[in-house]
């Protein structure tokens, strides 16, 4: 800190010494200190408690709302990738069928292996939440999530987990049961009469509402 002298500033009293509120006033000037305009400056605070209580109450109801939206995220999630998984299966479909065409006429057998076969087999890589094969199966007999084939009739399953937006079927069952459609049409330039496959489809067994 700087030494000041005060000395020979003219600011002495009749005895020749120097006042002191003079002297302090040069010696704050020389030193480069200026008097605050503001009277007993005090220094920032930050926040008040109120200003605090204010920020977490809107921290809170953020993380509410949030919160509240989480089961349809993960509804709308589930739904997204089942729905993919339908969409391999349909373009593995439209492959077998494909090269069908391109065979010529197929067998009864192969045609009956569209309409029955699992679809799961179509894939080159299958789903890790596929189960397998279950001879008339209850919804409980797969963990919810997960996809299963039903021996019985034929159809491969869809169990739902997280379903409060999902409305079931006529079985009452959390469930989504997927089938082979095919469609035929009357032969072209055939004396007698007849239909060919002219179409296949894997489609829902009954329509389902699930985030309408």
């Amino acid at each position: 800190m700087k030494n000041v002298r005060i000395e020979e500033c003219g600011l002495r009293d009749q005895d020749g010494g120097l006042r002191s509120e003079d002297g302090l006033r040069v010696a704050q000037r020389t030193a480069g200190f200026t008097q605050s305009p503001i009277p007993n400056p005090q220094s920032s605070k930050g926040f008040t408690l109120m200003e605090l209580v204010i920020v977490i109450i809107i921290i809170v109801v953020l993380a509410g709302m949030f919160m509240v939206r989480i089961p349809l995220y993960q509804e709308q999630a589930e739904k997204a990738a089942m729905q993919q998984v339908e969409g391999a299966l349909q373009s593995a479909l439209v492959l077998r069928f494909g090269t069908l065409q391109a065979r010529g006429a197929a067998s009864e057998t192969e045609i009956g292996l569209l309409n029955s076969g699992n679809p799961m087999t179509w894939l080159q890589k299958i789903p890790s939440n596929y189960k397998g094969e279950f001879f008339d199966p209850a919804p409980r007999s797969i963990p919810p999530g997960n996809w299963m084939f039903d021996l019985k009739s034929r159809e491969l399953i869809y169990v739902v987990d997280h379903g409060d937006n999902f409305k079931p079927g006529k079985d009452g069952n959390k469930w989504i049961r997927f089938h082979v459609k095919l469609g035929y049409e009357p032969k072209l330039g055939q004396a007698q009469s007849g239909v060919e496959l002219t179409s296949t489809q894997f489609e829902p067994t009954e329509p389902y509402h699930w985030l309408d």
